[in-house]
């Protein structure tokens, strides 16, 4: 699959371009739009499904080359499986498996998008192009060479074929936002950490001002003046500056409430003084993938021109061990006026999140916030990389993001707070200490959050299992997923707007 990809959509008896695909449900039928155009292959057609013993199940292909009959150099018949049970996601995933099946050398491609059950619509060719954007993604700038089988960088144009172009174009301006939007929070998980540092991060938000989003960054005098010396504690090891940066998208009513989004944004941690082993450590560029996820949310929503207010809070930091650095011990005031005591310097997202939680929630007073960070790995031990922790202090709100996350394959499960684990995180020296020890070790770091969000409602989304070295899919190949971007995205436009 080439790894860029410019989408277009044309009227179905358009001639086709390059690769021809086709879609063909479980029963091994075909759409009548697609039946037109493999008219001069059908005894050709025919003879290949029962030499192939193609039944048409999602995912699977028939794959013609050079057919006598028609001007294209290949036709891809690929399976949808039951063709009236597909739903969003699955026009995605079928997306994803149309990329995949395209050869690399391709320039162009022309998908019949029609299926024996109906016309498809616009906005389900409009996810199917989405898929194909998703699948296409890769991270290789940094790359000098290329394999032998990777060839040089090149470009496919894939031309959907539809009922309504006009239509799909305008669905596509929604779901190609969407795209960009989880692109850029790949993009940013996968850089290195010697080049997107904390004052990086901000001006790579700052670009964001592109699409609509109006951005302030807070340095780290303005942080100080502030009072977010939970957040500066954690970089203050580094000689890189700590940065947090405020990004607002006004679509909604003048002076209705916004939604908030909280990232957090640990650029590189090493665990600071309570180092990390060395094997792994390299997968700490990663540790910002919920700040990357809200940067990119706020693109989507801005670039659809969402009807909603909202407000994207991430807290941009690097932990390193230095003279300077926290120790084990120490205790530090945060922004609430709390107090912390500092029990393990490698817990230092919930100090980050601490800061950015209480300003928000201060400063905006928000319909909810929900945040996303790399928190914990104790989420890995409960939930793997399939779902991503859900904690929350709001009923209403956690079914809604679980619905969300159904309809998008981000998929969450609800994990427990309660009482007896926040006393677990009582210190008796201060307030509260950063970690509660290792048993829920997911579930004490929500609580600790908790203590900053007072009575907004509120969401925590412990996405160490899914932003970042999570399993391919058919719509990733990524070692940074973008997680969350579309399931967040899918919760406003359901619940939020307008």
């Amino acid at each position: 699959m080439p790894d860029t990809v410019s989408v277009s959509f044309a009227k179905h008896g358009a001639a086709p371009k390059g690769v021809l695909l086709a879609l063909a449900d479980d029963s091994l039928a075909l759409g009548k739009e697609t039946l037109k155009v493999l008219k001069p292959i059908k005894s050709t057609f025919e003879r290949a499904l029962d030499a192939d013993r193609f039944r048409g199940a999602m995912g699977a292909a028939l794959d013609l080359i050079a057919p006598s009959g028609l001007n294209v150099p290949r036709v891809l018949v690929l399976g949808v499986g039951k063709a009236g049970e597909l739903k969003s996601q699955d026009f995605v995933r079928l997306g994803g498996l149309v990329a995949g099946r395209i050869p690399a050398s391709a320039r162009e491609a022309t998908l019949i998008v029609d299926l024996p059950s109906g016309a498809v619509g616009a906005k389900a060719a409009a996810e199917i192009a989405l898929g194909v954007r998703l699948r296409a993604y890769s991270f290789d700038r940094y790359k000098t060479k290329k394999k032998d089988n990777e060839g040089e960088a090149s470009a496919l144009s894939l031309t959907l074929l539809v009922a309504d172009p006009a239509a799909a174009e305008r669905a596509w301006a929604v779901e190609g936002a969407i795209a960009d939007g989880v692109i850029l929070a790949r993009d940013l998980v996968n850089e290195p950490p010697n080049v997107l540092d904390p004052p990086e991060f901000a001006r790579r938000a700052e670009a964001l001002a592109e699409v609509g989003v109006a951005v302030e960054v807070l340095d780290d005098a303005a942080l100080s003046e502030i009072g977010m010396r939970a957040l500066l504690g954690v970089g203050q090891g580094s000689i890189k500056e700590s940065r947090v940066v405020v990004m607002r998208w006004n679509g909604g009513a003048e002076g209705e409430a916004p939604v908030a989004f909280i990232g957090k944004g640990v650029t590189f941690d090493t665990g600071g003084i309570s180092i990390k082993p060395a094997a792994g450590m390299e997968d700490m560029k990663g540790d910002m993938g919920g700040a990357a996820c809200v940067t990119g949310l706020m693109h989507a929503l801005a670039a659809r021109k969402a009807k909603v207010n909202a407000v994207g809070v991430i807290g941009l930091v690097e932990n390193m061990p230095d003279g300077a650095a926290q120790r084990p011990g120490d205790i530090v005031t945060s922004l609430s006026g709390q107090t912390i005591e500092i029990i393990n310097t490698d817990a230092e997202g919930r100090l980050v999140l601490a800061d950015v939680l209480w300003y928000a929630k201060e400063r905006f007073q928000p319909r909810f916030m929900v945040d996303l960070a790399t928190l914990t790995g104790a989420i890995l031990v409960a939930l793997g990389t399939v779902h991503a922790g859900l904690f929350a202090n709001d009923d209403e709100l956690a079914q809604r993001i679980a619905a969300a996350g159904e309809a998008t394959g981000e998929t969450v499960w609800r994990m427990p707070l309660g009482a007896a684990y926040d006393k677990l995180i009582d210190s008796k020296f201060a307030d509260m200490k950063n970690t509660g020890g290792r048993n829920g070790g997911s579930i004490t770091a929500a609580q600790f959050l908790q203590r900053f969000v007072d009575k907004t409602a509120w969401a925590h989304l412990d996405v160490a299992g899914t932003a970042m070295a999570s399993p391919s899919s058919d719509i990733n190949k990524s070692w940074g997923s973008g997680w969350g971007v579309r399931l967040l995205n899918q919760l406003v436009a359901d619940h939020y707007e307008g």
